[in-house]
């Protein structure tokens, strides 16, 4: 699933190319908005909260999309052959004088207020990449179940918006923390150290993209999909756990995809 980076550069990219233009059509593909139009209204922007998309009109409607595991929007020219995907897994369709905004394989499509904002997407804590963000809020968030192992704490998007498997993992790496652990055995001042580790590299991404590590595009992660191979550090094995995290015994949060079952770490360098 495309975690809190990704997003942002999504709405970006939509913001340059959307805000100020006239909807000249709008098409939603799912039931519940099978009548909805945006026809004539203007794009006041594209933001994103963590995970969420949220494109408004100067008509004070939100068009709120998540793009879970497998959606993205394509931003081409009109009158061309659509990009990006068959014509049956278009969920959006916005459509201006410069330009068609197609997505593909949304998870979430939403069309409401915007005054209804803080009222479906409040229960979010301080986003990552976002104005908003609070480091000393988001770690007394993840104090609040103290019970809860580390890896499962970070994902939870009540405590700080725009973390996924990635960052949860090369987080915890370099912060030197078993990811099984509990919330309450790690100190004051570590768990500060998490909270901010997480806030640099979602920021590194952005501006340089996930190379972390100095290799290769390949060898871009120091734990994150590299069980069983060589610990960049100490060479030990890099170890993983599959299944859901400890205490959950499924996943229905639409920020937290199947890939957060799988916990990476190395059992030298995170020592339990």
């Amino acid at each position: 699933m495309p975690e809190g980076d990704t997003v942002f550069q999504v709405a970006h990219t939509l913001d340059q190319a959307l805000r100020g233009q006239i909807v000249r059509r709008s098409q939603f593909r799912v039931p519940r908005l099978a009548v909805a139009d945006l026809s004539g209204q203007i794009v006041a922007g594209c933001a994103p909260r963590g995970k969420h998309l949220l494109l408004r009109t100067d008509a004070g409607r939100t068009l709120h999309t998540h793009l879970m595991m497998h959606g993205s929007w394509v931003l081409q020219k009109p009158g061309g052959r659509w990009r990006g995907g068959p014509g049956h897994e278009v969920r959006v369709v916005l459509e201006t004088d410069a330009w068609v905004a197609l997505g593909f394989r949304l998870g979430v499509v939403e069309l409401f207020d915007t005054t209804e904002e803080a009222a479906r997407l409040g229960h979010l804590g301080p986003d990552l990449l976002g104005s908003d963000w609070d480091a000393a809020e988001a770690a007394r968030r993840l104090r609040r179940r103290p019970e809860r192992a580390i890896s499962e704490a970070l994902l939870d998007q009540t405590c700080l918006a725009g973390i996924g498997n990635i960052y949860k993992s090369e987080t915890l790496f370099l912060e030197g923390i078993h990811p099984l652990r509990p919330v309450s055995q790690i100190e004051e001042g570590a768990l500060d150290a998490v909270v901010a580790r997480a806030h640099r590299l979602l920021h590194f991404a952005v501006k340089h993209g996930r190379q972390f590590t100095t290799g290769m595009y390949r060898e871009r992660f120091y734990v994150f999909e590299r069980t069983g191979r060589p610990c960049r550090r100490c060479r030990t094995p890099i170890a993983e756990r599959r299944g859901p995290p400890v205490g959950v015994s499924r996943i229905t949060d639409p920020d937290i995809d199947r890939a957060a079952r799988i916990t990476y770490w190395c059992p030298r360098c995170q020592p339990e």
